[in-house]
């Protein structure tokens, strides 16, 4: 296993660790969770451009960096609905988009096609991520506009998606 691909596990294997401290109510519970959740989210960059400038992408890079990704995402959402920061409402909303996206990926791949990623996915994610900081370390309005800033980008990313490859479901 290449390095890129250990730097993606080891991602995975922050979420645990993130969940744990989120939910343990130990002193500065959603500091140090932010902060595991920072690292795991930076760590998305490295393996990324590790795996390019090297030419280290790999079948497992390619399939286990975006579900490390939505891995570490969605766990951060729920822990968050756990703990009463959240509704469950945008959390639904980000969640069915990443099934309806994965789903409609995994046909356009049974037809040997490939999906590419938009700047669409780009800013989706990386508002998901802020959002996500955002609650864990205020509890001001601004990181609620965040959250729902997000479940519109995520929404225009799913539409951009489906309308860019209609040729998948036709």
């Amino acid at each position: 296993m290449n390095l890129p691909n250990k730097i993606t596990v080891a991602r995975i294997a922050m979420v645990p660790i993130f969940i744990w401290v989120l939910l343990s109510g130990i002193q500065n519970s959603r500091i140090i969770a932010a902060a595991i959740f920072i690292i795991a989210s930076i760590t998305d960059f490295i393996d990324g451009y590790l795996a390019r400038k090297y030419k280290l992408i790999t079948d497992f890079g390619k399939l286990m960096d975006p579900m490390a990704d939505k891995i570490l995402v969605a766990s951060a959402l729920i822990a968050l609905v756990q703990i009463g920061r959240i509704s469950v409402w945008p959390v639904a909303i980000i969640l069915a988009r990443e099934f309806l996206i994965t789903s409609f990926r995994s046909l356009a791949a049974s037809k040997g096609l490939v999906i590419a990623a938009s700047i669409w996915g780009k800013i989706k994610t990386n508002t998901q991520i802020f959002a996500i900081i955002l609650l864990m370390l205020t509890n001001n309005t601004i990181a609620d506009i965040m959250l729902w800033i997000s479940v519109i980008s995520t929404i225009l990313s799913a539409v951009d998606y489906i309308g860019k490859n209609k040729k998948v479901i036709i």
